[in-house]
């Protein structure tokens, strides 16, 4: 097979996953190659799929190889609306593209990046008690009080991860019953994003009952998302000052608040994992604004996140994954993740739906707090249709942020 193979089909499928859908682009070529990549519509994204589809037309026919002169191509008759859920499909696509190449050549995607420059990769058990108190029909047990935080800060350490990373919570008068504190995504759906004492006082609370639970040595993370004004976030920063935290998550669309920010920030800040190309990464590195870059790569192109990453090289920064998608993404992450020089760590969700494993060919093998880079061509694993038949997407909140949420 080879990789001048022409592209005969574009197609879009999605699977139920919970509270939200899996979303997978299937380009296949003449002689039979199938390149895959999973994308997102319930991260504030409606319309990818549309998008996607929209472009379709314009790959039909051409080689699959082809990947860097295609992106190019679709990026120029869609530069008038360029970002957002355009840059998404581009991204879409672009994987799906990578992964056909790779299989029609025989080898891993990381050969295309550059070859790996590690066999295992760092990763963090993201989203550590928020899933399981914000989604308890889908995540056991349930969290329902401190106690249940201390308990799964325990179940990561004997797990053998060593990082993890958390969220803000609220707790009732007798610290049972959190609830997720979400404002700039809508949970509470007031606009101002404040934060006052109760929200400090009950931050500090669940960081320390989960550092209780997971002791000194497993690493502790917290994402603020866009929770926040500038006055906020310093508000917690100095509130949490004592505390060991590995990094403060961040984001804002000004790159001067963020590099104020960081200035006074005692611990390292990760932000960016919401922008989108070269160009919207380019005002922060000059205004040094955060430690690490975090890159979506579902959202950008995996292809497209090495230039960012070593753009980012070029600043002295360290990159990291975005990745609470499905096991796709993170092969398409752990793919990029093995092949940057500048890597920091990697996240991942391990709280996964019990039918997650049916979805694709293969789930990712973590050993002590790792993820094992694997040898099979293309990403490493794949969508298994009859599986995605067997779990029909469900009808969402039109591609709004809902991981907040109680489900």
């Amino acid at each position: 097979m080879k990789v001048d193979s022409k592209i005969r089909s574009v197609q879009t499928l999605a699977a139920d996953a919970g509270w939200r859908n899996y979303y997978f682009v299937k380009v296949t070529t003449e002689d039979g190659v199938v390149g895959w990549s999973e994308y997102d519509e319930g991260f504030g994204a409606p319309g990818v799929g549309t998008a996607i589809e929209k472009l379709s037309s314009r790959l039909v026919g051409q080689p699959v190889g082809d990947h860097e002169r295609l992106y190019s191509e679709l990026y120029s008759v869609t530069r008038p609306a360029a970002g957002g859920v355009v840059a998404l499909a581009l991204g879409a696509i672009e994987n799906a593209l990578l992964d056909a190449k790779a299989k029609a050549l025989g080898v891993p995607c990381y050969v295309l990046l550059g070859g790996k420059v590690r066999d295992r990769i760092r990763v963090y058990w993201s989203h550590c008690a928020t899933w399981r108190i914000n989604h308890p029909g889908y995540f056991k047990p349930a969290i329902t009080d401190l106690d249940g935080v201390k308990a799964i800060g325990r179940e990561v350490r004997e797990k053998g991860f060593t990082a993890m990373k958390t969220n803000i919570f609220i707790y009732d008068n007798e610290k049972k019953n959190p609830r997720g504190w979400r404002p700039g995504f809508g949970v509470p759906a007031y606009p101002e994003r404040n934060v006052d004492r109760a929200v400090l006082r009950n931050l500090r609370m669940h960081l320390e009952a989960i550092r209780e639970g997971a002791g000194p040595d497993v690493d502790l993370l917290l994402d603020l998302n866009f929770n926040a004004s500038t006055e906020g976030y310093l508000k917690i920063l100095r509130a949490i000052r004592d505390l060991d935290m590995f990094w403060i998550e961040i984001d804002t669309y000004s790159p001067e608040a963020l590099g104020l920010i960081r200035r006074q920030s005692p611990h390292p800040i990760s932000s960016c994992e919401t922008l989108l190309g070269i160009r919207e990464f380019l005002p922060y590195f000059r205004e040094q604004a955060m430690d690490v870059a975090i890159i979506d790569t579902p959202w950008n192109g995996v292809w497209q996140s090495m230039k960012i990453a070593n753009l980012a090289e070029a600043h002295e920064v360290n990159v990291a994954p975005h990745n609470f998608y499905g096991h796709l993404c993170t092969m398409m992450n752990a793919h990029f993740a093995a092949c940057v020089p500048n890597l920091r760590i990697m996240e991942t969700d391990i709280d996964r739906l019990a039918w997650d494993h049916e979805l694709f060919t293969h789930v990712p093998e973590f050993v002590d707090g790792h993820l094992v880079m694997p040898s099979r061509p293309g990403w490493g694993t794949e969508p298994n249709e009859e599986a995605i038949r067997a779990h029909p997407p469900k009808s969402t909140t039109g591609g709004l942020a809902s991981y907040g949420r109680k489900s």
